[in-house]
């Protein structure tokens, strides 16, 4: 089960600013005019060793008195249907609005865990403004100020209460998601690859909504491979049904152990792609890029590397990433992508003796250590992965607080060069020795 977080409420009272808290990134745009969320956005969050995803379901203003029906309604209900956990952000220095009570009156008939959150709570004289929103009879009343981060932890002790453990995993054949925008191809991969119509294939972008688990037992490979309804970067109001994908591919995509992602060679890597990309990066997830379409492209002896160098130039820092390049309707290649996805399943699995990992890493380090720091000199001594779901290793050191991240990269490039980890995120730790 997917832990996923949906910041729901009306443009313009921060949904996007708690998003980039709760992510700890800079994701999306922040601006003081409404309606500014125009993509939407999705990341991955942890706390207290939970981890979960968070979508801010942006906020269409279309300068008319329908907004609310037009935007709002749809993405609350698809919430709804979808998350863990609902976030309803309220603004403590507008009070409560029609569209606040249009919403709030949503989110009661819901039988999802609701949390009303008071924003731009910055300082101690509007903390008294808040009990305002008990009116809505959602319980609770979460002030926060998503600018400083102030209340985020008692909203989030409270928010990982309502999260499902993860179930033991039955099935332990490798599970290799197909994610991608809409039309690219997915389904039609599939089919090709199991040799019958399972999908229902047509032009028209968008026909698959829901994710699609098929069992793959043939030519000595065994898996799972789960086809995920498409993402699409979306500026059109009434086309919500997109965001309905985004949930149901994020689901997907935390189940899999790797995720073959596609992209139409005629429109190259976009936002969208890179979001999912990195959003698979953060889970630990294998990676594998298929470029389908590649009958359709112009090419010359230098295309291939082009297009790859392209792609590497917008997924940094993490390029060391198999891409295939495909066309699905003439079959080809299409089986050297599952051995691909096969060969990341198992450097995702792979551990290093740690004989090894001293033998082959200490000389490096010795030969190119970490820059001193205020006179002081960093001596890495001992070198362990630590068991998990993808690699991680830890460099047990004297003053580990001084490693800096351009070192941590090199350390990372070295691992990658010495023992074959491609298309697997490696996460690296300095600990004091």
């Amino acid at each position: 089960m997917s832990n996923i977080i949906a910041i729901v409420g009306r443009p313009n009272v921060g949904k996007s600013t708690l998003f980039n808290r709760l992510t700890e990134s800079r994701q999306a745009i922040v601006d003081d005019f409404s309606g500014v969320t125009r993509d939407r956005h999705y990341g991955a969050g942890e706390w207290t060793d939970k981890q979960f995803t968070v979508i801010d379901t942006g906020g269409y203003v279309a300068n008319s008195e329908d907004v609310f029906e037009a935007a709002i309604r749809e993405q609350v209900m698809i919430a709804i249907e979808e998350a863990s956990v609902l976030l309803f952000l309220v603004d403590v220095t507008t009070g409560i609005t029609d569209l606040d009570d249009e919403i709030a009156k949503i989110l009661r008939r819901s039988k999802k865990p609701v949390f009303t959150v008071a924003n731009k709570v910055d300082n101690n004289a509007l903390l008294n403004e808040t009990s305002i929103f008990y009116s809505f009879g959602l319980g609770e009343i979460y002030p926060i100020s998503s600018m400083t981060g102030s209340g985020t932890g008692d909203l989030l002790d409270a928010v990982i209460t309502h999260f499902e453990d993860e179930p033991e995993e039955e099935n332990q054949l490798p599970k290799i998601t197909i994610a991608g925008r809409p039309n690219v191809g997915k389904s039609s991969l599939i089919n090709a690859l199991i040799g019958k119509e399972r999908n229902i294939v047509t032009p028209v972008a968008g026909t698959t909504r829901d994710s699609i688990r098929i069992h793959y037992n043939q030519y000595g490979n065994e898996f799972m491979l789960i086809d995920t309804a498409g993402l699409r970067k979306k500026t059109k109001v009434r086309e919500n049904i997109e965001f309905y994908s985004v949930m149901r591919t994020i689901k997907a995509l935390e189940e899999a152990d790797v995720v073959v992602l596609m992209l139409d060679a005629a429109e190259g890597i976009e936002s969208q792609d890179i979001n999912i990309f990195h959003l698979a990066e953060k889970n630990k997830k294998g990676v594998v890029i298929l470029v389908n379409k590649w009958d359709l492209i112009e090419k010359n002896n230098k295309t291939v590397k082009e297009f790859e160098e392209q792609i590497r130039e917008k997924i940094a820092p993490f390029t060391d990433v198999p891409i295939i390049f495909t066309s699905v309707l003439n079959k080809q290649r299409i089986h050297k992508a599952v051995e691909a996805a096969l060969e990341v399943y198992k450097n995702r699995s792979k551990k290093i003796p740690t004989s090894k990992l001293n033998d082959v890493m200490l000389p490096l380090i010795e030969s190119y250590p970490p820059p001193s720091n205020k006179g002081k000199y960093i001596k890495i001594k001992y070198i362990t992965q630590i068991n998990g779901i993808s690699p991680m290793f830890a460099f047990f050191c004297n003053l580990p607080q001084y490693i800096k991240e351009p070192y941590k990269r090199f350390i990372e490039n070295k691992l990658r060069e010495n023992f074959e980890f491609s298309g697997v995120p490696i996460q690296i730790y300095f600990r004091q020795k």
